[in-house]
C-alpha cells in the first residue's frame, strides 16, 4: 500500500494530466477513477490521523491536560 505522500503525489500528477486535456475520453475516465480512489484513501488516512492528534492545553492552575486538536468543525 502506498504511503500518504506517494498517494498525494500520484493524485497531483493525475490532476496535472487531466488539466492538460490532451488525453482520450477513455484515458481521462481511467485517470479520473484512479484519482477518486486516491482522494478517498488520502481522506480516510487524514480522518484517522486527526483522531490521534492531540495538543497540550495549559490549565489555570499551571497543570497540563490533553485535548483533541481543534478542527474547523470544532471551533
Amino acid at each position: 500500500m502506498p504511503s500518504f505522500e506517494e498517494s498525494l503525489k500520484k493524485l497531483e500528477t493525475i490532476v496535472d494530466q487531466l488539466e492538460k486535456g490532451d488525453l482520450s475520453l477513455e484515458d481521462s475516465l481511467k485517470l479520473f477513477e484512479e484519482g477518486v480512489g486516491l482522494s478517498a484513501a488520502c481522506k480516510k488516512e487524514l480522518d484517522e490521523d486527526e483522531g490521534k492528534v492531540q495538543i497540550l492545553m495549559k490549565q489555570r492552575d499551571g497543570s497540563f491536560k490533553t485535548a483533541p486538536f481543534p478542527t474547523e468543525e470544532r471551533r
